[in-house]
Protein backbone atom coordinates (compact mmCIF):
# COMPACT_ATOMS: atom_id res chain seq x y z
CA UNK A 1 0.00 0.00 0.00
CA UNK A 2 1.18 3.47 -0.58
CA UNK A 3 0.20 6.90 -1.80
CA UNK A 4 -1.51 7.20 -5.10
CA UNK A 5 -2.14 9.38 -7.66
CA UNK A 6 -5.24 9.55 -9.93
CA UNK A 7 -2.96 9.54 -13.01
CA UNK A 8 -1.47 5.98 -11.96
CA UNK A 9 -2.42 3.48 -13.97
CA UNK A 10 -3.32 1.51 -11.01
CA UNK A 11 -4.65 -2.14 -9.87
CA UNK A 12 -5.97 -3.24 -12.53
CA UNK A 13 -9.26 -4.98 -12.40
CA UNK A 14 -8.28 -8.11 -13.90
CA UNK A 15 -6.71 -8.86 -10.94
CA UNK A 16 -9.67 -7.78 -8.61
CA UNK A 17 -11.94 -9.48 -10.77
CA UNK A 18 -9.93 -12.62 -10.16
CA UNK A 19 -9.61 -12.06 -6.34
CA UNK A 20 -13.67 -11.63 -6.32
CA UNK A 21 -14.21 -15.00 -7.91
CA UNK A 22 -11.93 -16.94 -5.78
CA UNK A 23 -14.35 -15.70 -2.61
CA UNK A 24 -17.54 -15.72 -2.28
CA UNK A 25 -18.39 -12.58 -0.29
CA UNK A 26 -21.70 -12.48 1.71
CA UNK A 27 -24.71 -10.84 0.69
CA UNK A 28 -26.66 -8.23 3.23
CA UNK A 29 -29.90 -7.34 4.11
CA UNK A 30 -31.71 -5.20 1.89
CA UNK A 31 -35.01 -5.29 4.57
CA UNK A 32 -34.91 -1.23 4.65
CA UNK A 33 -37.19 1.67 4.42
CA UNK A 34 -34.78 4.54 4.11
CA UNK A 35 -31.57 4.42 2.42
CA UNK A 36 -29.37 7.23 2.79
CA UNK A 37 -25.95 7.47 0.71
CA UNK A 38 -23.37 9.95 1.69
CA UNK A 39 -20.99 10.97 -1.03
CA UNK A 40 -17.49 12.71 0.32
CA UNK A 41 -17.65 14.40 -3.37
CA UNK A 42 -19.99 14.17 -6.25
CA UNK A 43 -19.70 10.97 -8.38
CA UNK A 44 -18.91 9.00 -4.86
CA UNK A 45 -22.20 7.87 -4.92
CA UNK A 46 -22.53 6.89 -8.29
CA UNK A 47 -18.85 4.53 -8.56
CA UNK A 48 -20.01 3.07 -5.25
CA UNK A 49 -23.38 2.96 -4.24
CA UNK A 50 -25.11 3.20 -7.79
CA UNK A 51 -26.59 0.11 -8.31
CA UNK A 52 -27.89 0.61 -4.23
CA UNK A 53 -29.27 3.51 -5.27
CA UNK A 54 -30.96 1.64 -8.84
CA UNK A 55 -32.14 -0.95 -6.46
CA UNK A 56 -33.65 1.28 -3.39
CA UNK A 57 -35.19 3.16 -5.63
CA UNK A 58 -37.00 -0.15 -7.50
CA UNK A 59 -37.76 -1.47 -4.65
CA UNK A 60 -40.27 1.34 -3.33
CA UNK A 61 -37.74 2.84 -0.26
CA UNK A 62 -37.49 6.61 0.60
CA UNK A 63 -33.80 7.75 -0.72
CA UNK A 64 -31.49 10.83 0.36
CA UNK A 65 -28.46 11.20 -1.22
CA UNK A 66 -26.41 13.64 1.04
CA UNK A 67 -23.47 15.54 -1.12
CA UNK A 68 -20.76 16.53 1.52
CA UNK A 69 -18.97 18.79 -0.85
CA UNK A 70 -18.80 20.38 -4.61
CA UNK A 71 -15.89 18.98 -5.62
CA UNK A 72 -14.52 21.87 -6.39
CA UNK A 73 -10.84 21.27 -6.30
CA UNK A 74 -11.02 18.60 -8.45
CA UNK A 75 -9.08 20.01 -10.79
CA UNK A 76 -6.69 22.69 -8.84
CA UNK A 77 -4.53 24.13 -11.92
CA UNK A 78 -7.74 24.15 -14.49
CA UNK A 79 -6.97 27.44 -16.40
CA UNK A 80 -10.44 26.39 -17.88
CA UNK A 81 -12.75 25.96 -15.00
CA UNK A 82 -12.40 28.00 -11.33
CA UNK A 83 -13.85 26.94 -8.43
CA UNK A 84 -17.17 28.46 -8.60
CA UNK A 85 -17.77 27.35 -11.72
CA UNK A 86 -16.49 23.44 -11.82
CA UNK A 87 -18.75 23.32 -8.04
CA UNK A 88 -22.08 24.30 -10.07
CA UNK A 89 -21.04 21.73 -12.81
CA UNK A 90 -20.56 18.95 -10.43
CA UNK A 91 -23.70 19.62 -8.47
CA UNK A 92 -25.66 19.45 -12.03
CA UNK A 93 -23.87 16.06 -12.78
CA UNK A 94 -25.12 14.88 -9.43
CA UNK A 95 -28.94 15.67 -10.29
CA UNK A 96 -28.84 14.10 -13.67
CA UNK A 97 -26.91 10.98 -11.99
CA UNK A 98 -29.81 10.48 -9.30
CA UNK A 99 -32.22 10.74 -11.48
CA UNK A 100 -30.82 7.97 -13.25
CA UNK A 101 -30.30 6.09 -10.59
CA UNK A 102 -33.47 7.16 -8.11
CA UNK A 103 -36.12 9.55 -9.75
CA UNK A 104 -37.75 10.24 -6.81
CA UNK A 105 -34.41 10.74 -3.97
CA UNK A 106 -34.08 14.00 -2.17
CA UNK A 107 -30.62 15.14 -2.88
CA UNK A 108 -29.09 17.27 -0.38
CA UNK A 109 -25.77 19.81 -1.05
CA UNK A 110 -24.41 20.46 2.17
CA UNK A 111 -21.49 22.91 0.55
CA UNK A 112 -18.42 21.94 2.76
CA UNK A 113 -14.92 22.62 1.56
CA UNK A 114 -13.46 20.10 -0.63
CA UNK A 115 -10.53 18.57 0.91
CA UNK A 116 -11.52 20.39 4.13
CA UNK A 117 -13.77 17.96 5.57
CA UNK A 118 -11.63 17.84 8.78
CA UNK A 119 -12.36 20.82 9.35
CA UNK A 120 -16.50 20.57 8.75
CA UNK A 121 -16.48 17.63 10.36
CA UNK A 122 -19.16 19.38 13.24
CA UNK A 123 -21.21 20.30 10.57
CA UNK A 124 -21.43 17.18 8.39
CA UNK A 125 -22.21 15.47 11.94
CA UNK A 126 -25.03 18.65 12.62
CA UNK A 127 -26.02 17.60 9.01
CA UNK A 128 -26.63 14.08 9.12
CA UNK A 129 -27.80 14.87 12.78
CA UNK A 130 -30.96 16.88 11.50
CA UNK A 131 -31.35 15.02 8.44
CA UNK A 132 -32.42 11.63 10.48
CA UNK A 133 -34.57 13.79 12.99
CA UNK A 134 -36.34 14.42 9.83
CA UNK A 135 -37.04 11.00 9.19
CA UNK A 136 -37.57 9.73 13.10
CA UNK A 137 -40.69 8.09 12.19
CA UNK A 138 -39.08 5.77 10.34
CA UNK A 139 -37.79 2.39 12.90
CA UNK A 140 -34.04 2.88 13.12
CA UNK A 141 -33.49 -0.68 11.91
CA UNK A 142 -35.16 -0.40 9.07
CA UNK A 143 -32.50 2.76 7.60
CA UNK A 144 -29.59 2.12 5.77
CA UNK A 145 -26.04 4.21 5.28
CA UNK A 146 -23.71 4.15 2.96
CA UNK A 147 -20.81 5.61 3.09
CA UNK A 148 -17.11 5.84 1.75
CA UNK A 149 -14.91 3.51 2.79
CA UNK A 150 -12.62 4.78 5.67
CA UNK A 151 -9.68 3.37 4.53
CA UNK A 152 -10.06 4.53 0.86
CA UNK A 153 -6.92 6.75 1.74
CA UNK A 154 -8.71 9.99 0.88
CA UNK A 155 -8.97 12.22 4.22
CA UNK A 156 -12.83 13.54 3.26
CA UNK A 157 -13.89 9.61 2.88
CA UNK A 158 -12.25 9.17 6.33
CA UNK A 159 -13.72 11.91 7.90
CA UNK A 160 -16.74 11.37 6.06
CA UNK A 161 -17.16 8.01 7.34
CA UNK A 162 -15.98 8.70 10.60
CA UNK A 163 -18.90 10.90 11.21
CA UNK A 164 -21.47 8.86 10.03
CA UNK A 165 -20.45 6.07 11.99
CA UNK A 166 -20.12 7.83 15.05
CA UNK A 167 -24.03 8.88 14.22
CA UNK A 168 -25.18 5.46 12.76
CA UNK A 169 -23.60 4.16 16.21
CA UNK A 170 -25.70 6.47 18.60
CA UNK A 171 -29.48 5.76 16.66
CA UNK A 172 -28.46 2.06 16.19
CA UNK A 173 -28.58 2.34 12.09
CA UNK A 174 -27.12 -0.32 9.73
CA UNK A 175 -23.92 1.30 7.90
CA UNK A 176 -22.00 0.33 5.04
CA UNK A 177 -18.92 1.88 3.83
CA UNK A 178 -17.79 1.79 -0.27
CA UNK A 179 -14.59 1.37 -1.61
CA UNK A 180 -13.56 3.90 -4.27
CA UNK A 181 -9.89 5.10 -4.63
CA UNK A 182 -9.12 1.34 -2.54
CA UNK A 183 -9.73 -0.33 -5.86
CA UNK A 184 -7.07 2.18 -7.46
CA UNK A 185 -3.85 2.00 -5.24
CA UNK A 186 -4.88 -1.36 -2.95
CA UNK A 187 -3.90 -5.08 -3.68
CA UNK A 188 -5.97 -7.57 -2.53
CA UNK A 189 -3.95 -8.27 1.25
CA UNK A 190 -4.69 -4.37 1.90
CA UNK A 191 -8.76 -4.93 1.84
CA UNK A 192 -10.36 -6.03 5.43
CA UNK A 193 -12.08 -9.10 3.24
CA UNK A 194 -13.59 -10.67 6.77
CA UNK A 195 -15.96 -7.02 6.87
CA UNK A 196 -16.83 -7.19 3.14
CA UNK A 197 -20.22 -8.19 1.80
CA UNK A 198 -21.63 -7.72 -1.96
CA UNK A 199 -25.13 -6.37 -3.81
CA UNK A 200 -25.34 -8.58 -7.00
CA UNK A 201 -26.59 -6.32 -9.76
CA UNK A 202 -29.06 -7.23 -12.71
CA UNK A 203 -28.22 -5.81 -16.02
CA UNK A 204 -31.19 -3.12 -15.87
CA UNK A 205 -29.09 -1.84 -12.63
CA UNK A 206 -25.73 -2.09 -14.28
CA UNK A 207 -26.67 -0.35 -17.13
CA UNK A 208 -28.85 2.30 -15.00
CA UNK A 209 -25.44 2.51 -13.17
CA UNK A 210 -23.26 3.06 -16.47
CA UNK A 211 -25.60 5.82 -17.96
CA UNK A 212 -25.45 7.99 -14.33
CA UNK A 213 -21.79 7.88 -14.38
CA UNK A 214 -21.82 8.56 -18.10
CA UNK A 215 -23.53 12.51 -16.31
CA UNK A 216 -20.43 12.76 -14.43
CA UNK A 217 -18.42 14.23 -17.73
CA UNK A 218 -16.17 16.68 -15.55
CA UNK A 219 -14.53 13.32 -14.09
CA UNK A 220 -14.78 10.90 -16.92
CA UNK A 221 -13.28 13.52 -19.60
CA UNK A 222 -10.73 15.99 -19.90
CA UNK A 223 -12.42 19.92 -18.79
CA UNK A 224 -10.16 20.49 -22.34
CA UNK A 225 -6.96 20.00 -23.78
CA UNK A 226 -4.79 22.16 -21.57
CA UNK A 227 -2.67 21.35 -18.76
CA UNK A 228 -4.32 20.80 -15.86
CA UNK A 229 -7.56 20.03 -17.35
CA UNK A 230 -7.08 16.05 -17.73
CA UNK A 231 -9.72 13.82 -16.59
CA UNK A 232 -9.93 12.42 -13.31
CA UNK A 233 -11.25 9.05 -13.58
CA UNK A 234 -9.02 7.01 -16.46
CA UNK A 235 -10.79 4.12 -18.25
CA UNK A 236 -8.86 1.45 -15.70
CA UNK A 237 -10.39 3.53 -13.03
CA UNK A 238 -13.59 3.25 -14.36
CA UNK A 239 -13.91 -0.55 -15.13
CA UNK A 240 -13.72 -1.29 -11.29
CA UNK A 241 -17.12 0.43 -10.74
CA UNK A 242 -18.85 -1.77 -14.07
CA UNK A 243 -18.46 -5.26 -12.10
CA UNK A 244 -22.27 -7.06 -11.85
CA UNK A 245 -21.79 -6.50 -7.90
CA UNK A 246 -21.14 -3.68 -5.52
CA UNK A 247 -18.77 -4.12 -2.86
CA UNK A 248 -19.50 -2.68 0.80
CA UNK A 249 -17.61 -2.92 3.68
CA UNK A 250 -19.74 -3.46 6.79
CA UNK A 251 -18.76 -0.80 9.91
CA UNK A 252 -16.27 -2.31 12.84
CA UNK A 253 -18.12 -4.17 15.21
CA UNK A 254 -19.89 -1.60 17.60
CA UNK A 255 -18.09 -0.98 20.63
CA UNK A 256 -20.12 -0.80 24.16
CA UNK A 257 -18.03 2.59 24.82
CA UNK A 258 -17.09 5.26 22.30
CA UNK A 259 -15.47 7.51 25.18
CA UNK A 260 -11.95 7.37 25.44
CA UNK A 261 -10.02 5.71 28.50
CA UNK A 262 -8.98 8.47 30.94
CA UNK A 263 -6.01 8.01 34.09
CA UNK A 264 -8.51 7.08 36.21
CA UNK A 265 -9.66 3.92 34.17
CA UNK A 266 -5.54 3.29 33.78
CA UNK A 267 -4.59 3.68 37.56
CA UNK A 268 -8.00 1.61 38.74
CA UNK A 269 -6.45 -1.21 35.98
CA UNK A 270 -2.72 -0.90 37.65
CA UNK A 271 -4.68 -0.65 40.87
CA UNK A 272 -6.69 -3.84 40.47
CA UNK A 273 -3.91 -6.02 38.42
CA UNK A 274 -0.33 -5.04 39.99
CA UNK A 275 2.79 -3.44 39.12
CA UNK A 276 2.46 -5.20 35.44
CA UNK A 277 -0.92 -6.33 34.87
CA UNK A 278 -0.31 -6.64 30.73
CA UNK A 279 2.79 -8.80 31.56
CA UNK A 280 5.35 -6.45 29.33
CA UNK A 281 7.92 -8.07 32.01
CA UNK A 282 7.86 -11.81 31.61
CA UNK A 283 5.42 -12.25 28.84
CA UNK A 284 7.60 -13.65 25.75
CA UNK A 285 4.67 -12.61 23.68
CA UNK A 286 5.60 -8.89 24.54
CA UNK A 287 9.31 -9.26 24.35
CA UNK A 288 9.02 -11.02 20.32
CA UNK A 289 6.57 -8.22 19.56
CA UNK A 290 9.07 -5.25 20.85
CA UNK A 291 11.87 -7.12 18.63
CA UNK A 292 9.37 -7.37 15.76
CA UNK A 293 8.88 -3.35 15.84
CA UNK A 294 12.09 -2.41 16.79
CA UNK A 295 13.31 -4.66 13.47
CA UNK A 296 10.39 -2.88 11.65
CA UNK A 297 11.66 0.92 11.91
CA UNK A 298 13.55 1.71 9.08
CA UNK A 299 16.58 3.39 10.18
CA UNK A 300 19.21 2.99 12.45
CA UNK A 301 18.95 6.13 14.22
CA UNK A 302 15.54 7.34 14.97
CA UNK A 303 16.19 11.34 16.06
CA UNK A 304 13.70 12.81 18.22
CA UNK A 305 10.86 10.21 19.39
CA UNK A 306 7.42 10.60 20.84
CA UNK A 307 6.41 6.91 22.47
CA UNK A 308 2.82 7.40 23.08
CA UNK A 309 1.99 5.14 25.87
CA UNK A 310 4.91 3.91 27.19
CA UNK A 311 3.84 2.24 29.84
CA UNK A 312 6.74 1.11 32.62
CA UNK A 313 9.41 2.14 29.80
CA UNK A 314 10.65 -1.45 28.36
CA UNK A 315 10.37 -0.22 24.81
CA UNK A 316 11.28 2.76 25.74
CA UNK A 317 15.05 1.85 26.80
CA UNK A 318 15.27 0.35 23.46
CA UNK A 319 14.23 3.06 21.63
CA UNK A 320 16.75 5.11 23.77
CA UNK A 321 19.76 3.25 22.22
CA UNK A 322 19.04 4.43 18.79
CA UNK A 323 17.45 8.25 19.60
CA UNK A 324 19.36 11.24 20.27
CA UNK A 325 16.27 12.03 22.33
CA UNK A 326 12.74 10.32 23.82
CA UNK A 327 10.00 12.15 24.99
CA UNK A 328 7.68 9.52 26.65
CA UNK A 329 4.24 9.46 27.89
CA UNK A 330 1.60 7.53 30.00
CA UNK A 331 -1.50 8.52 31.55
CA UNK A 332 -1.15 6.01 34.48
CA UNK A 333 0.36 7.08 37.39
CA UNK A 334 2.18 3.84 38.37
CA UNK A 335 3.44 3.38 34.94
CA UNK A 336 5.14 6.71 34.85
CA UNK A 337 6.51 5.99 38.31
CA UNK A 338 7.82 2.41 37.31
CA UNK A 339 9.20 4.04 33.69
CA UNK A 340 10.55 6.70 35.51
CA UNK A 341 12.78 4.52 37.92
CA UNK A 342 13.20 2.12 35.21
CA UNK A 343 15.20 5.38 32.88
CA UNK A 344 16.86 7.55 35.45
CA UNK A 345 20.03 7.13 34.22
CA UNK A 346 19.12 7.89 30.83
CA UNK A 347 20.04 11.48 29.80
CA UNK A 348 18.00 11.57 26.64
CA UNK A 349 15.04 9.89 28.07
CA UNK A 350 12.15 12.51 29.56
CA UNK A 351 8.85 11.17 30.81
CA UNK A 352 5.81 12.58 31.15
CA UNK A 353 2.19 11.86 32.63
CA UNK A 354 -0.31 12.74 30.34
CA UNK A 355 -2.59 11.46 27.21
CA UNK A 356 -3.04 12.12 23.77
CA UNK A 357 -4.45 14.14 22.44
CA UNK A 358 -4.55 16.60 25.29
CA UNK A 359 -1.05 17.04 25.84
CA UNK A 360 0.48 16.36 22.80
CA UNK A 361 4.45 17.42 23.54
CA UNK A 362 5.33 20.58 21.33
CA UNK A 363 8.15 20.30 18.72
CA UNK A 364 8.30 17.80 15.38
CA UNK A 365 9.66 14.51 15.99
CA UNK A 366 11.58 11.96 13.53
CA UNK A 367 9.86 9.06 14.81
CA UNK A 368 6.48 8.08 16.71
CA UNK A 369 5.20 5.57 18.36
CA UNK A 370 1.44 4.41 18.24
CA UNK A 371 1.85 1.09 20.39
CA UNK A 372 -1.30 -0.68 22.18
CA UNK A 373 -2.97 3.13 22.90
CA UNK A 374 -5.16 3.67 19.76
CA UNK A 375 -8.27 1.11 20.75
CA UNK A 376 -7.97 3.42 24.04
CA UNK A 377 -8.76 6.46 22.33
CA UNK A 378 -12.48 7.21 20.92
CA UNK A 379 -12.99 7.50 16.79
CA UNK A 380 -13.08 11.65 17.48
CA UNK A 381 -9.96 11.38 19.90
CA UNK A 382 -8.16 9.26 17.34
CA UNK A 383 -8.82 11.72 14.66
CA UNK A 384 -7.35 14.54 16.29
CA UNK A 385 -4.79 12.35 17.31
CA UNK A 386 -3.70 10.85 13.58
CA UNK A 387 -3.89 15.25 12.46
CA UNK A 388 -1.72 15.91 15.21
CA UNK A 389 0.80 13.21 13.82
CA UNK A 390 0.55 14.43 10.78
CA UNK A 391 1.50 17.94 11.65
CA UNK A 392 4.52 16.56 14.11
CA UNK A 393 6.08 14.62 11.85
CA UNK A 394 9.50 15.25 10.31
CA UNK A 395 9.78 15.24 6.63
CA UNK A 396 11.64 12.98 6.43
CA UNK A 397 10.08 10.93 9.52
CA UNK A 398 7.98 7.49 10.36
CA UNK A 399 4.99 6.50 12.35
CA UNK A 400 5.10 2.89 13.43
CA UNK A 401 1.46 2.01 15.07
CA UNK A 402 1.37 -1.73 16.91
CA UNK A 403 -2.09 -2.84 18.60
CA UNK A 404 -3.23 -6.49 19.63
CA UNK A 405 -6.30 -7.57 17.15
CA UNK A 406 -8.85 -9.19 19.82
CA UNK A 407 -11.66 -7.07 21.22
CA UNK A 408 -11.87 -6.31 24.11
CA UNK A 409 -14.96 -5.15 26.10
CA UNK A 410 -13.27 -1.88 27.70
CA UNK A 411 -12.29 -0.59 24.93
CA UNK A 412 -13.48 2.08 22.74
CA UNK A 413 -12.30 0.73 19.18
CA UNK A 414 -10.40 -2.13 18.02
CA UNK A 415 -6.85 -2.54 16.89
CA UNK A 416 -7.79 -3.30 13.39
CA UNK A 417 -10.26 0.06 13.24
CA UNK A 418 -7.59 2.08 14.60
CA UNK A 419 -5.25 0.58 11.56
CA UNK A 420 -7.78 1.05 9.32
CA UNK A 421 -7.91 4.88 10.39
CA UNK A 422 -3.83 5.10 9.96
CA UNK A 423 -4.32 3.53 6.53
CA UNK A 424 -6.73 6.14 5.20
CA UNK A 425 -4.14 9.09 5.92
CA UNK A 426 -3.34 9.81 2.16
CA UNK A 427 -0.58 12.04 3.38
CA UNK A 428 1.51 8.91 4.18
CA UNK A 429 3.16 5.55 2.65
CA UNK A 430 3.62 2.41 4.02
CA UNK A 431 7.12 1.30 4.39
CA UNK A 432 6.21 -1.82 6.05
CA UNK A 433 3.19 -4.03 7.43
CA UNK A 434 3.33 -6.88 9.86
CA UNK A 435 -0.16 -9.08 10.14
CA UNK A 436 -0.51 -11.79 12.79
CA UNK A 437 -4.05 -13.59 14.48
CA UNK A 438 -2.79 -11.33 17.32
CA UNK A 439 -1.33 -8.26 16.30
CA UNK A 440 -1.26 -5.30 13.37
CA UNK A 441 2.00 -3.36 12.82
CA UNK A 442 2.24 -0.72 10.26
CA UNK A 443 5.41 1.25 9.71
CA UNK A 444 4.22 4.40 7.56
CA UNK A 445 6.31 7.42 6.60
CA UNK A 446 5.81 10.74 4.19
CA UNK A 447 6.20 10.18 0.84
CA UNK A 448 8.27 9.15 -1.59
CA UNK A 449 9.76 6.52 0.72
CA UNK A 450 13.28 5.03 0.59
CA UNK A 451 13.63 1.62 1.42
CA UNK A 452 16.41 0.51 4.04
CA UNK A 453 18.20 -0.92 0.85
CA UNK A 454 18.02 2.91 -0.78
CA UNK A 455 19.32 4.37 2.57
CA UNK A 456 21.81 2.37 3.11
CA UNK A 457 23.13 2.98 -1.06
CA UNK A 458 22.76 -0.81 -1.96
CA UNK A 459 20.23 0.18 -4.86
Amino acid sequence: MAGFSHLDSGTPEALWRDELGRRRLPSFDLDFDLLVVVAAHPDDETLGAGGLLNRASRMGARVVVVIATDGEASHPDSPSHDRTTLARRRREEVRQAVAMLAPEAEVAFLGLPDGGLDRAAASLRESLVALFDRHGEIDPRRVLVAVPWAGDRHRDHRIAAEVARGVAAERRLKLLEYPIWGWHWATPVDLPWDRMVALALTTEERQSKREALACHITQIAPLSEQPGDELLLHAGMQEHFDRDREIFVTAPADRPSRQSLDAQWFDEFYRRNGDDPWGFETRWYEQRKRAVLMAALPTAQLGRVFEIGCATGLLTAELADRAHEVIAMDAATPAVVAARRRLAHRRNVSVRQGSVPGDWPDGRFDTIVLSEVGYYLSPSDLERTITLIEASLADDGCLVACHWRHPVADYPQTGDAVHEALQGVPTWEAVSRHVEHDFLLDVFARGPVRSVAEREGLV
